[in-house]
């Protein structure tokens, strides 16, 4: 069984985040799957099941559980399906409650996927565990089926965020994305929009490196004040991702980024 792991949401290796890809023609028992992931020890492992050409089942698993969506794992299946297809120029990927998601090669060696949005709802009480695992002033706290999502007040407070990850584990599974929008006017960070971090520790990582299912609420939630048809979004991990993000009708958002391959194996089960 041929296994993959690619640097998503980066044009060059030991940047993005790195996913592990494996190809199926039929699913795995769920048990196996779980292990395989726990053994390569990534943010995520994808699992695509083949119905055509074109058309693909996707799982994620983290170390510790199967999680319900992930844009980078999506992204990093989808380069190794094109790079393996160099005659195919789109997929759907079916995911199990949240339907399909379109993926098309783009310009410049990016990958354009389609996703449907998940508009934050803001939060009148803020969780007293919530303050207190973080260090940096909170300007307001938005949630979505999946995280909190805290507004700063500037790209430095975010940069500096030192997180009390053990705190962020009593929040019930729930992860913390910290954002703002990006005042820095000088050097490589100022071509950015948004910037914002992810912290995971329920998820068996602490901090996530770069993270395409938060931008489907991050990107909702910033455009107004943007008042942009194309964001650039930068996630600040130790390894960094840089997203490129548009708004569509019909409560659907593109998200685009770039893959590098770092190797590729065989599993032997």
């Amino acid at each position: 069984m041929k296994i993959y792991q690619v640097d998503a949401f980066s044009d060059q290796l030991f940047k993005g985040n790195p996913a592990a890809v494996v190809l199926l023609e039929e699913w795995l028992d769920e048990c196996v799957m779980q292990n395989i992931a726990l053994e390569n020890n990534l943010s995520e492992t994808s699992f695509a099941r083949k119905i055509d050409d074109q058309n693909y089942e996707i799982k994620w698993f983290s170390p510790v559980q199967e999680v319900q969506f992930c844009g980078y794992g999506t992204l990093a299946t989808s380069f190794i399906i094109f790079k393996n297809q160099p005659e195919i120029e789109s997929l759907v990927f079916h995911v199990a409650n949240l339907g399909e998601f379109f993926i098309t090669r783009g310009a410049n060696g990016r990958i354009k996927m389609n996703f449907p949005v998940q508009i934050p709802s803001r939060m009148e009480q803020i969780p007293q565990a919530l303050k207190e695992s973080l260090s940096q002033d909170i300007a307001e706290v938005y949630i979505n089926p999946q995280a909190y999502i805290v507004i700063y007040q500037n790209t430095e407070a975010v940069l500096n965020e030192c997180p009390n990850f053990d705190l962020i584990k009593t929040l019930g599974g729930r992860r913390v994305a910290i954002t703002a929008l990006n005042d820095a006017t000088e050097g490589k960070m100022s071509r950015f929009d948004i910037v914002s971090r992810y912290f995971t520790p329920s998820m068996g990582i602490d901090e996530d490196p770069v993270t395409g299912s938060l931008h489907t609420s991050l990107i909702p939630l910033w455009q107004p004040l943007l008042k942009k048809e194309n964001i650039v979004a930068y996630q600040a991990s130790k390894r960094g991702g840089v997203l490129y993000c548009k708004l569509l009708e019909n409560d659907r958002i593109e998200i685009a980024g770039e893959c590098c391959l770092y190797l590729q194996g065989e599993i032997f089960i």
